[in-house]
């Protein structure tokens, strides 16, 4: 195919999406070839492809790297492909009017359209994320979801070299998630965001907008993010800012990452959260026991089966929920109880937080309280309650709101190293990646007489499952054994105690 009847299948796939219209052809196909650096068109007739909108974008970036338009370096390629997706959009002032209008008729229609948008915008990177490994694993507190992370591509030497040549620091946009990135062109070291698009969401009296993550981890993994840059906080106005999210999207959850170090997720500098419509194992864990909050009569408190250590509450006042988890709150922030190393403070440095989640069920607002601490120690230097040493062979990175909820993210790294290992167990070769070796010798003998070509996988997928469950259980301040249990029934009876 010439690159003619490639720009014209691309536009043909843009009326099919529904991101343009006929009228809207030639200028769309006037704006595409001139960021090719052609002067001239030939008609072509689109012929039927089954190539998709991303597979086209990567035959016009080629052609571009072929004819010096760009160089053959990632970020240069990323920014093309998104200048050209750019040609398809509206401006952001008529995609928001669009989501309002549909919002009148549903919620879920004015996500429908904004996600399917980003997708066919190719916002969200949908074919990079199909590289990506997935699978799940029955443990003894729910079907946990595992996923290796293979969709961000990695930079080439010319890449790297290019980011460490740059002398000037640029600070604009400030961060990733600030809103200066919608339409960003992009340049090394920073993105592209010519096709980036965001909805504007007020959140109790305070501008929010709503996108989707470029690299999603689960369906409609979506970002909500303040208008001003400004670091994470847990208190009272993050439960009053998700709950009255989830109130006004209720076929979604909104949950936030922890606002300390270690405990907290990779972009603590500006106050953000994450949701979006997808039904983890957390939220069908088990009720352990209920017990009773003195003070807030009418929500339902109770702590659930899950590895780490979480408080459900659950009420039809959504002020309320918001006052009992507030006051939650407030007293694990200054809680210690040194029988199981919990210290809230080391001097003026606090250890204790939480990592809240606000869903919408059965017309009733629930909120989970995950408690957490980072305070770390000689034994633990990443962290008492991090994935401790011996579980670092699969995951060693913070254990943030996605993880929390049951849903590992583990490294690219973990394809080629459990191809190893599957070798290993059925004795093809004697030797795997040193960190993983004790691992391994431990799983040959388990399976030595019981592993074949067709069940290695599933053998694999149960284990990593197990490791990942060891990894929450380590993250838990208050651990799954008769003393753990004790201690945290010891910090709910506090509760209800009168200052």
């Amino acid at each position: 195919m010439d690159i003619y009847s490639i720009v014209s299948q691309l536009i043909a796939k843009g009326l099919e999406k529904k991101l343009i219209e006929q009228g809207d052809v030639i200028y769309v196909r006037n704006q595409v070839i001139g960021l090719l650096q052609l002067n001239d068109f030939k008609d072509a007739e689109p012929v039927k492809t089954e190539l998709s909108i991303p597979d086209l974008l990567e035959l016009i970036v080629d052609f571009a790297v072929s004819k010096d338009v760009i160089d053959d370096v990632l970020d240069e390629k990323d920014i093309l492909s998104a200048k050209i997706m750019n040609c398809f959009l509206s401006k952001p002032s008529l995609i928001n009017e669009q989501f309002n209008l549909l919002y009148q008729k549903s919620p879920k229609s004015a996500t429908d359209y904004f996600y399917e948008l980003s997708k066919n915008s190719n916002y969200i990177q949908m074919k990079r994320l199909s590289n990506n490994i997935h699978f799940k694993s029955e443990t003894e507190y729910g079907v946990l979801d595992i996923t290796i992370n293979l969709s961000k591509p990695e930079k080439d030497p010319q890449q790297l070299k290019r980011e460490r040549e740059i002398k000037q620091p640029i600070s604009y946009p400030t961060c990733l998630l600030c809103r200066e990135n919608e339409g960003y062109v992009g340049r090394t070291g920073h993105p592209s965001r010519s096709n980036h698009r965001i909805i504007g969401v007020p959140l109790q009296g305070e501008n929010w907008y709503l996108q989707y993550s470029p690299y999603m981890y689960y369906n409609e993994h979506s970002i909500l993010f303040a208008k001003e840059h400004r670091d994470m906080k847990l208190d009272r106005g993050t439960f009053d800012r998700l709950t009255a999210f989830v109130a006004k999207f209720p076929h979604y959850f909104m949950g936030s990452n922890a606002d300390l170090p270690i405990v907290g997720g990779s972009i603590l500098s500006h106050d953000h959260y994450q949701g979006g419509r997808y039904g983890f194992a957390m939220v069908h864990a088990r009720e352990a026991f209920a017990f009773s909050l003195n003070d807030f009569k009418q929500v339902r408190a109770s702590v659930i089966r899950w590895p780490m250590s979480v408080i459900r509450l659950k009420g039809e006042n959504r002020t309320e929920v918001v006052d009992a988890a507030t006051h939650i709150l407030k007293h694990w922030q200054t809680y210690s109880d040194e029988s199981v190393e919990i210290k809230a403070f080391s001097n003026e440095t606090p250890h204790n937080t939480i990592t809240p989640i606000a869903r919408f069920i059965d017309e009733k607002m629930e909120i989970d309280l995950v408690l957490r601490n980072n305070r770390t120690t000689k034994q633990h230097p990443f962290g008492i309650f991090h994935p401790h040493q011996d579980v670092h062979h699969i995951k060693k990175e913070n254990i943030g709101l996605i993880e929390v909820m049951g849903l590992a993210v583990l490294p690219a790294r973990l394809m080629g190293e459990l191809k190893e290992i599957k070798s290993f167990i059925l004795g093809e070769t004697t030797t795997v990646t040193d960190y993983h070796m004790e691992w391994a010798q431990y799983l040959k003998i388990k399976y030595r007489s019981t592993a074949t070509y067709k069940n290695i996988d599933s053998i694999l997928h149960d284990e990593v499952g197990k490791k990942f469950t060891r990894v929450l259980e380590d993250a838990g301040v208050f651990k799954q054994t008769p003393d753990g249990q004790k201690a945290f029934r010891k910090f709910i009876n506090t509760l209800n105690e009168k200052e």
